[in-house]
């Protein structure tokens, strides 16, 4: 019985010991040239001005659900087209719905102006 986990467990053994050697000689051999910009704390591109526990503007929270809307349309929409000739009508009418629903999210962030890049 172990002798049929054992390769399994050599292939992960040398997994590991390759990427710790391949991370070890990157700590070795990589330039080091610390600087105020490198060791600072990196907070999105620009300095830290406020608590870390302000309140977002509702815009980042829309621009989230705009790509969740996107993304998971082209997720659903690719497979379903494929397979659109073996699931017929009800599969047809399932996407709709799904489609549908999905445009309602975009008109509610079209709508509160998520799309205005200022």
């Amino acid at each position: 019985m172990l002798e049929n986990y054992l390769p399994v467990l050599i292939f992960i053994a040398i997994g590991i010991a390759f990427g710790g050697f391949m991370i070890l000689m990157g700590f070795l051999l990589g330039p080091r040239k610390p600087d105020s910009e490198k060791l600072s704390a990196y907070e999105c591109g620009f300095e830290a001005f406020e608590d870390a526990r302000m309140k977002f503007d509702v815009r980042y929270y829309l621009v989230a659900i705009l790509f969740i809307i996107f993304d998971l349309e082209i997720a659903f929409l690719f497979p379903w087209a494929i397979v659109l000739r073996d699931i017929g009508m009800f599969g047809f009418m399932s996407m709709v719905l799904f489609l549908g629903i999905l445009v309602i999210g975009f008109i509610y962030e079209w709508k509160k102006g998520a799309l205005q890049w200022e």
